[in-house]
């Protein structure tokens, strides 16, 4: 069976920290991928605002559990496992992530692990450089064909070294970019992206 890469934040379910940005009202909390390219520099951002505004994971963590996946999510993980081996892809953290996870029927998960010291994220630990795209080469390594969907700036190494890439719902400036990839709008147009991408690469 083909494996599937997804990413999480943006395709199955809402950004994490722009949950957190409304409910703290820092704005600057709202930055993401999109905006700020490169991750440590946007991490890096984002632990010196919760730093400077005392921001617990605690409260984090309890704006993560009010948040469900995004409309129609479910439904196409639970689709795309009848037909794919499927593993997500992430930049966020494994203390974020659970509570998602659990809704989303706990599918297999990549993902990165916070430095935490008295309830406050001191720092944060990358699972290995580049994570995405050397999951999909290893995964490749075990003779797997790979297609791979994001929706950011740190999808397209993934988007790249899979056999077939695909961008879900990206903003018209990421697409511009990277033209080589189509653009899902909707969960059916990526069913129907993904499936045209497994006959092409089993032709």
């Amino acid at each position: 069976m083909d494996v599937l890469c997804l990413d999480l934040e943006g395709v199955l379910v809402p950004e994490v920290w722009q949950a957190v940005a409304r409910s703290t009202e820092i704005p600057e909390l709202l930055k993401t991928t999109r905006d700020i390219p490169d991750y440590d520099d946007l991490m890096r951002y984002r632990l010196e605002i919760v730093a400077a505004h005392d921001i617990t994971l605690s409260q984090i963590q309890a704006e993560i559990g009010k948040l469900e996946p995004l409309p129609g999510a479910r439904a196409f993980l639970d689709w795309a496992r009848d037909h794919f081996q499927v593993a997500i892809i992430s930049d966020t953290f494994y203390d974020f992530a659970k509570p998602l996870m659990v809704q989303l029927g706990m599918p297999f998960l990549l993902c990165h692990k916070l430095v935490v010291e008295n309830d406050r994220i001191v720092d944060y630990r990358l699972r290995q450089a580049d994570p995405k795209r050397h999951s999909v080469k290893a995964f490749k390594g075990l003779k797997l064909n790979v297609i791979a969907s994001g929706d950011s700036f740190n999808d397209v190494s993934m988007l790249e070294e899979a056999d077939r890439g695909i961008f879900f719902q990206a903003p018209a400036n990421i697409t511009a970019q990277f033209p080589q990839y189509p653009v899902a709008p909707d969960y059916e147009a990526l069913k129907a992206l993904i499936l045209q991408a497994q006959a092409e690469i089993t032709a």
